[in-house]
């Protein structure tokens, strides 16, 4: 992937580092694949406001995107790599040999033209999918099941990748990119690769702008606001107000959120921050 910086031409260019979109082939999605998307700029069904500071953005369209890849030992071409406004990674169009046309999260190095191949035993290649208990050791792989068919639910953000580390009986366990050393059932699919657009943690909007194109609206500090507003307003001249924490009082940094005696602690081995969990 290309980075592009700008030249400070206005004040929104001069710290701007964009995204030169090198690796896109076209800018027309597929028509079969669109769903219209209807903002709901933070509001339930009642209405009433449920999230703070979202609102406006631009209009786009929902991408199907295949993430079970079910479609079983029928080779596809690449036909496409395209943005998607939905999320950091790039998509792919494949064009199945029947004729079917389905979008995938492509994974980096896929090129235009190549065939891909989903099945129990597809080979280890970038793009194909298949059981984890066929791939070997070391495999860097993404868009990961939880259950046996139940379609990609880990791994699917820009650059990031999992790595097949080990298998015991019936499980695989997976070098998350948290660091995180887990479990998950052998039996599940996943897809070969690192998934594209790796430097899009790199970019920088250069103006408050480009946010609200995505939704965006201004957010409001706490110790900005009032007592009556927030727990960590009021206060004369500028007090830090007292210990981090949220609009309803939880804290933030440094408490534990995770919830005691979660179903998946055992299937985790070791935790992000090394520490390894009691069994």
């Amino acid at each position: 992937m290309a980075l592009k910086k700008y030249k400070p031409m206005t004040a929104g260019t001069r710290w701007r580092i964009g995204n030169a979109y090198a690796e896109l082939t076209t800018d027309k999605p597929e028509k079969s694949l669109l769903e219209p998307q209807k903002s709901t700029a933070g509001r339930n069904v009642q209405g009433r406001r449920s999230m703070r500071y979202k609102g406006g953005g631009h209009k786009h369209h929902y991408r199907i995107v295949d993430f079970k890849r079910d479609k079983k030992d029928v080779a596809a071409t690449v036909a496409t790599i395209e943005y998607d406004p939905n999320r950091t990674a790039f998509i792919a169009l494949l064009q199945y040999a029947d004729g079917e046309k389905r979008y995938i999260i492509a994974p980096q190095g896929l090129q235009v033209g190549t065939t891909v191949i989903s099945g129990d035993e597809a080979a280890p290649e970038i793009g194909n999918a298949l059981l984890m208990k066929n791939m070997p050791l070391g495999t860097m792989i993404h868009n990961i099941e939880l259950q046996p068919g139940q379609g990609g639910k880990l791994v699917r953000s820009a650059g990031s990748s999992a790595q097949l580390a080990n298998k015991e009986e019936k499980y695989a366990v997976l070098k998350m990119p948290s660091g995180e050393l887990r479990k998950v059932l052998i039996n599940c699919y996943a897809t070969v690769g690192v998934v594209s657009n790796s430097d899009h943690n790199l970019e920088t909007a250069g103006k408050a702008g480009k946010n609200r194109w995505k939704g965006v609206r201004p957010r409001v500090r706490g110790v900005a606001m009032n007592p009556v507003d927030h727990p960590m307003g009021g206060g004369e001249g500028r007090a830090s107000g007292g210990h981090p924490r949220s609009r309803t009082g939880k804290y933030a940094k440094g408490e534990k959120t995770r919830t005691k005696g979660k179903g998946s602690d055992k299937l985790i081995i070791q935790r992000r921050d090394g520490k390894k969990l009691a069994k």
